[in-house]
């Protein structure tokens, strides 16, 4: 259910901005669609996890904050990432 090292590693090196960013908008939201990604596939057998259910839905939440911050600031950014994920917006 959560994301491997390795697969956050690789999320931050092709999300990043620079050398060592993990804290740019970029790579917070890709890291975050990884663990929704995740957490959908863990209530496709467990139907009744509300608890977890929760948890997903904070991390949406948090995702749409990161995405309005991003597409207010830098347009420019916000339609790559958005293209990028797959993300329908």
């Amino acid at each position: 259910m959560s994301i491997t090292l390795e697969r956050k590693a690789e999320l931050i090196k092709t999300h990043a901005r620079s050398e060592g960013d993990t804290g740019s908008a970029e790579v917070q939201v890709a890291i975050l669609s990884e663990r929704i990604a995740n957490l959908t596939e863990h209530f496709k057998t467990h139907k009744k996890d509300n608890h977890s259910r929760r948890g997903l839905l904070k991390l949406v939440s948090q995702r749409r904050s990161l995405l309005d911050h991003l597409k207010k600031t830098d347009e420019g950014r916000y339609s790559a990432l958005i293209g990028t994920l797959g993300l329908r917006r």
